[in-house]
């Protein structure tokens, strides 16, 4: 049992059952999350060392790191009941598709940085920084988010119970309440 199925059946209904119908987005968005540290310490860490003057080679080198893990934990996680492709078709799909992802979260990145100027010694740190959290963080990852969850679903794990799952389920086991609700509502 995992923490988000103890969560998930914590949840008071009619929002239980809101959450199980929308699992895999639930579970898309902690990885999302889990990736966004990773995306994010390696940027700064590279940004504010060795790639100073090269805030897009850093962002771009964070964001390929990001989507290995996310393929990762999407895959054997959030999408864990999907397939329908040979694993190496789905890797390159997942991939492909994650690059769209890594040049959509860049290109606010780059218009902040070269189109509008907001680069020290034209502004202050502070406001460079921002501009690139603002840019790359916020309106990138946006972006990014919703085209990749659409294309997971739609491309690279098409088929819904390819792995075994079952239509509306998920690992959460009835509780012995709702076992008792569901025997006395079939007598």
């Amino acid at each position: 049992m995992s923490l988000i199925d103890d969560v998930v059946r914590r949840i008071p209904q009619p929002y239980r059952d809101i959450a199980l119908r929308h699992n895999e987005l639930i579970k898309f968005a902690i990885v999302g999350g889990t990736t966004f540290v990773i995306d994010s310490g390696i940027f700064y860490t590279l940004k504010l060392t060795v790639l100073e003057e090269k805030p897009v080679t850093a962002k771009i080198i964070s964001g390929v790191i990001a989507v290995i893990a996310s393929y990762i934990l999407n895959r054997e996680w959030s999408f864990k009941n999907r397939g329908g492709r040979e694993k190496h078709h789905e890797a390159l799909l997942f991939f492909l598709v994650s690059g769209v992802g890594v040049v959509l979260a860049f290109i606010p990145l780059y218009i902040s940085s070269y189109v509008f100027d907001l680069r020290v010694p034209d502004v202050s740190l502070t406001v460079e920084n921002i501009a690139d959290f603002v840019s790359a963080y916020i309106i990138g990852n946006l972006m990014q988010m919703a085209f990749r969850f659409w294309a997971m679903r739609r491309f690279v794990f098409p088929d819904e119970f390819a792995r075994g799952g079952v239509a509306g389920s998920t690992d959460v086991e009835p509780t012995p309440e709702e076992i008792a609700e569901e025997e006395l509502g079939h007598s």
